[in-house]
């Protein structure tokens, strides 16, 4: 194949394929694209189009036969002639407005990710019994094999020995059993995450804010929240005719810099939550909702801000780590990523975040950020 037999893409390019190929020719009614990601929600996308009526009556875009609900889409960014997935799913609604303007008629089309395959069958059932008790594991097996779907890599079993009552959506379950374990939840690339964060896995490209031509950022703010506890005394139940016994939680999470993002660090008391058991949760999961408690709080130093697409080279991923240089020594390092909201439109595409970190201190490796290079040091 020559240079030319493939049209070099421009960067941060939306690319979008509804059923067996792309709309390219659609692309010229396409207003905006807007893809909201999390570690703790579903993935959601909403892509607005101008529409017109053909000669012969019928509209461009919603009588198109490709625009469908439960048309399965895959939403992908292009960088020159390679391709990110931004995500996949399903067409969940379509709303057409026909304003009092009939040049300004629009075409709304809202998209899930395969999340929206749980959300059809309200169960009714219970999980385990005596003497056959089962794990998160066997549950989230069971759900993922009716839709034709897997889990990730390096998903976690969750609690075991247990038996519950369901009666919901299994979407609406998984979202429970998440948060009773402390797991990220999100389906990337058509298969579900289930299990903690993930801290060590290798940060993604760096963002860059004042970085000179290596600049990256467009905006970047820090929240450092020093009210939050450090830990927490958990009540654990005692024999009958005795006080409940405590136990107190600590973070359990590896750093993400040098040193611990304290609390207390100016004071010598000791900043904890009190958590108690509620209802009639067993002793284990009472105490793995605690812990999630007492680590989420620790990630005390949280960031918003945006990146150019085209700049940043890549789609940029919740639940992994990032690199974050350009800010000074205290905020620069390694962060975690909770939401990513994707922008495209004909500004171009801009990647909105939310970050976290546990820790303070630079500790970007050498040959990474704006001094990355032979004459780096001059």
């Amino acid at each position: 194949m020559g240079l030319f037999d493939i049209p070099a893409r421009a960067p941060g390019e939306c690319i979008i394929n509804i059923g067996s190929g792309e709309i390219t020719d659609l692309y010229p009614f396409l207003i905006e694209v807007a893809v909201d990601t999390s570690r703790l929600e579903f993935t959601e996308a909403v892509l607005k189009f101008e529409t017109r009526r053909d000669v012969d009556g019928t509209w461009i875009i919603h009588d198109d036969p490709r625009i469908r609900p439960w048309a399965p889409i895959l939403i992908e960014a292009a960088f020159g002639d390679t391709t990110e997935e931004v995500m996949r799913g399903y067409i969940r609604q379509i709303d057409v407005e026909f304003p009092e303007e009939p040049g300004s008629a629009t075409v709304t089309v809202t998209v899930q990710d395969d999340s929206l395959l749980l959300d059809r069958l309200h169960r009714t059932d219970t999980w385990g019994e005596e003497g056959a008790r089962v794990s998160d594991a066997d549950i989230l097996g069971r759900m993922l094999f009716e839709v034709n779907r897997s889990l990730a890599n390096g998903v976690s079993d969750g609690q075991s020995d247990l038996i519950l009552e369901q009666d919901e959506t299994d979407a609406s379950f998984l979202k429970k059993r998440a948060e009773a374990n402390g797991y990220e939840y999100y389906f990337r690339e058509g298969e579900l995450y289930f299990g903690p964060r993930r801290l060590a896995l290798a940060p993604q490209d760096p963002i860059m804010v004042y970085a000179g031509p290596s600049t990256n950022a467009l905006s970047f703010s820090v929240k450092d929240d020093g009210h939050q506890p450090d830990g927490a005394r958990f009540d654990i139940a005692a024999e009958e005719g005795e006080e409940n016994a405590g136990e107190d939680l600590r973070p359990d999470l590896p750093l993400l810099g040098p040193e611990a993002a304290s609390s207390v660090e100016q004071v010598d008391d000791r900043f904890v939550w009190r958590i108690q058991r509620e209802g009639d949760t067993t002793e284990d999961s009472a105490r793995a909702r605690a812990q999630a408690k007492v680590n989420d709080a620790s990630f005390k130093v949280k960031a918003t801000g945006a990146v150019d697409g085209a700049r940043y080279g890549h789609v940029m991923l919740v639940g992994k780590p990032v690199y974050v240089d350009g800010v000074g020594d205290r905020h620069a390092g390694t962060w975690y990523v909770d939401v990513v909201n994707h922008r495209f439109d004909l500004s171009g595409y801009r990647q909105e975040f939310e970050i976290s970190r546990n820790a303070y201190g630079d500790n970007v490796p050498p040959g990474i950020g704006p001094n990355a290079g032979p004459l780096g040091g001059l």
